[in-house]
């Protein structure tokens, strides 16, 4: 039995939106992921909290009670972040986009406060583990919420790899287009885009006068991806996806409509957005830029930095302690990375690296032979899912190109989801800028973070889980999903792939790569490194290519804390699945530990532990 958590943090302090500091934190990654915010659409601030159950009440009404106030708050979200909707299936808000303004955030805030309340006064007792875990979760999800608002995370709402710059045209292949309404929908939704950016700029402003902006060189690259799509021709922008092939139950003439009203849009109004956009980062946001990469050039940068270490690794862990496990876990990959050197006739790891770097064979030729090896990486996996777990995704997975757009700028690879009745795929984008210096070595084991066994089955399941409130199915915290697709790397070597030593090598490589990132990481955030610094640790414990360095760096330096949960989450769930064998000698089943790991979705990596614990106390009684 869980326990319940604590309630008493509705007492926090906590601070109001200024009176032109207007979003909440939103983001549709990735990395997933992650990505949910919300909308206002005439939802009250302070919702009128449901009649108080009787101190008596039976199991039976409390039930329905926490039921139907998951319910409320599951269709509340979805009114108040239609883009949200709109990926998962629902197409109810499809002319919306999110209201970003201040009446908008202080409303999330209060209706915040006003759930904790709510859930706080139910009373679990005699409930499921599913249900006292449900409501256990909503209310830290809440709590955290509130927290964040102490840090005004709506004054930074964009950097190079997030913002609603790339949100807004990468949520549009996540769409759906079947009938005339989806695309009149879509025209409506282009029109509400400048007043997006009016809001987010005035954010954006508010930030400028409170200190809290990010480092300058970063914003001189949204600026480019900006005006790349300011510049461009409606036709060519992504916003004109949609009108390439149109479903054959349109007319001829619907479509010559749709068509003239879609691009008519962009032209007006997309477009007008963006440049005026970019004037405002040009004139007024990247000369108030910071010039240190640090949050700790905050005011209250030290303080920011331990909230987001918590929120990523949902541990306890120091900036401190993280920087040590990093440095520790650099050493050990680095021993088995020369064992293999040797194995293959190398003096050294920088011997092997440089062999690497020269030899043809270890690069793609084109961009379609690095995407194809993507694909026969997940395919040799799937006949070994059977043996691994007892409950496998039903969703279907594909393997594309990173945008063009986006792609100098972003990760050497990202998994988004597809939607839960299986209409959109979940797919694993695979970065082929400047393919001819990327690696085959780590290819592999990047397959099966993404695809599977990593990204695509965990978070496939969890979409299709029952019998959980759906917001149960949409949690991402850090740790577990990035902790389970860097524990899917190794589950990999564990049925006996990685036959080739160099794609052995590149298991090490991205095993390392997220060792590095608890080091550098923590070391510009917390120990003051320069950025100069943090390129030199990857190099010297690396055979990373330099554009991946460049853009990983300035990733850490764009998302504080984001990148620790990986290894962080990979590290817990093996000293787990260590404990369980050693507890359960004989009776253990590495099936049954997998889909005790995965089947109550996402979860904060204490709340994992408590569950296998469970588990394993209840396997000894069998």
């Amino acid at each position: 039995m869980q326990k319940s958590f604590a309630v008493a943090v509705v007492a926090l302090v906590l601070p109001i939106a200024s009176a032109h500091a207007q979003t909440f934190p939103k983001s549709v990654q990735k990395e997933a992921a992650q990505h949910s915010e919300e909308q206002k659409l005439g939802v009250p601030a302070a919702p009128t909290a449901a009649p108080a159950l009787a101190p008596d009440a039976s199991l039976e009404d409390r039930r329905k009670a926490l039921n139907a106030l998951f319910a409320e708050m599951w269709e509340t979200r979805l009114r108040l972040d239609p883009e949200f909707a709109s990926t998962i299936g629902d197409k109810r808000y499809n002319d919306q986009l999110t209201d970003y303004s201040v009446d908008a955030y202080n409303e999330e805030l209060a209706r915040g406060r006003d759930s904790i309340i709510r859930l706080g006064s139910i009373d679990t007792a005699g409930m499921d583990d599913q249900e006292i875990l449900s409501k256990d979760l909503m209310i830290r999800q809440l709590v955290d919420q509130q927290a964040e608002a102490e840090f005004k995370p709506w004054e930074m709402p964009v950097n190079q790899f997030s913002g609603l710059h790339n949100e807004l045209p990468q949520l549009v292949p996540r769409l759906s287009f079947e009938t005339v309404k989806d695309y009149d929908d879509y025209t409506a939704r282009l029109t509400k885009i400048p007043t997006a950016f009016d809001q987010i700029s005035a954010n954006m402003s508010t930030g400028i006068e409170d200190g809290r902006v990010p480092p300058k060189y970063l914003l001189e690259k949204v600026l480019v991806q900006v005006n790349a799509i300011a510049t461009a021709k409606p036709e060519d922008t992504p916003f004109a996806r949609p009108l390439q092939k149109f479903p054959s139950a349109i007319s001829p003439e619907d479509q010559t409509r749709i068509k003239a009203a879609v691009l008519d849009a962009i032209q007006k109004q997309v477009l007008p957005a963006y440049a005026q956009f970019a004037r405002f980062l040009k004139a007024t946001y990247i000369p108030a830029g910071r010039t240190d990469p640090g949050v700790s050039s905050l005011s209250d940068g030290d303080k920011y930095y331990a909230f987001r270490v918590r929120e990523s690794t949902t541990t306890d862990l120091t900036p401190a302690q993280i920087h040590q496990i990093g440095v520790d876990e650099v050493k050990r990959d680095e021993a088995e990375m020369l064992a293999i050197a040797q194995k293959l006739g190398f003096k050294d790891i920088a011997a092997l690296r440089a062999s690497i770097n020269t030899n043809p064979k270890q690069h793609p030729q084109s961009k379609e032979q690095f995407l194809n090896t993507f694909r026969a990486d997940i395919d040799q996996m799937r006949p070994k899912l059977p043996s691994l777990f007892g409950r496998l995704p039903k969703a279907p997975l594909e393997v594309e190109a990173v945008p063009e757009f986006i792609e100098k700028d972003q990760a050497p690879a990202y998994y988004d989801p597809g939607t839960p009745d299986g209409k959109r795929p979940g797919k694993v984008f695979v970065n082929t800028y400047d393919f001819e210096h990327r690696s085959l070595a780590n290819v592999e084991s990047i397959a099966y973070h993404e695809g599977i066994p990593g990204h695509h089955l965990q978070i496939s399941i969890a979409q299709e889980l029952t019998g959980i409130p759906e917001f149960r199915k949409y949690l991402g915290y850090t740790a577990f999903v990035e902790g389970w697709g860097l524990y899917a790397e190794r589950l990999g070597k564990d049925v006996g792939f990685y036959q080739d030593p160099y794609s052995d090598y590149g298991r090490l490589e991205t095993d390392i790569f997220r060792a590095i990132r608890l080091v550098v990481d923590t070391g510009v955030h917390s120990e003051h490194w320069s950025r100069e610094q943090m390129v030199q640790y990857f190099h010297d414990h690396s055979g990373l290519d330099d554009a991946t360095v460049q853009s990983e760096v300035d990733r850490y330096i764009a998302w504080p804390a984001q990148a620790l949960g990986y290894k962080i989450g990979q590290l817990k769930i093996l000293e787990l699945r260590a404990k369980a064998q050693k507890e359960l000698g004989s009776k253990f089943d590495l099936s049954a530990f997998h889909d005790q790991v995965i089947d109550s979705g996402a979860l904060p990596l204490d709340v994992l532990e408590q569950r296998i614990d469970a588990w394993i106390v209840k396997v000894k009684s069998h």
